[in-house]
């Protein structure tokens, strides 16, 4: 795969990171749970530090991290349905980054996209149980 394709697959992962950090940072400031809203805050960080990982392979393969990303909705604050989006941010995010697996071949980069689907996975596990908390 050349590396411009490797940059551009990084960069969505990058856009998608973001975007988590973003929702799950203002989920947390407004979840009146306090267990669902640190669990949200920590997670927020570990999307964060996803961000870093990626901008750094972004970078050394010559490329700069985009900061364009889709317009967010803030709208949602009751806890299930708030619950339910980063599920769904999670699930989406550890299917792009499988697929990314099979096709990248560099193995700095499937090497972090494992690492993350790892996360990505304890993430959502950490998610859906408070959201069967709630019944």
């Amino acid at each position: 795969m050349e590396n411009e394709e490797i940059i551009r697959l990084l960069n969505i992962d990058f856009v998608h990171e973001l975007e988590a950090t973003m929702i799950y940072a203002y989920n947390a400031f407004i979840i009146q749970d306090c267990d669902a809203s640190r669990v949200t805050e920590a997670i927020s960080v570990d999307e964060m530090r996803h961000m870093w990982w990626l901008a750094d392979l972004i970078v050394k393969r010559g490329g700069k991290p985009t900061m364009q990303h889709k317009e967010l909705n803030f709208e949602e604050d009751d806890l299930k349905t708030q619950l339910e989006i980063q599920i769904q941010k999670e699930t989406e995010g550890i299917e792009e980054y499988s697929r990314q697996v099979e096709i990248i071949d560099d193995p700095e980069v499937v090497g972090v996209l494992k690492h993350i689907i790892d996360e990505e996975k304890r993430h959502r596990k950490e998610f859906r149980e408070r959201l069967d908390k709630l019944g």
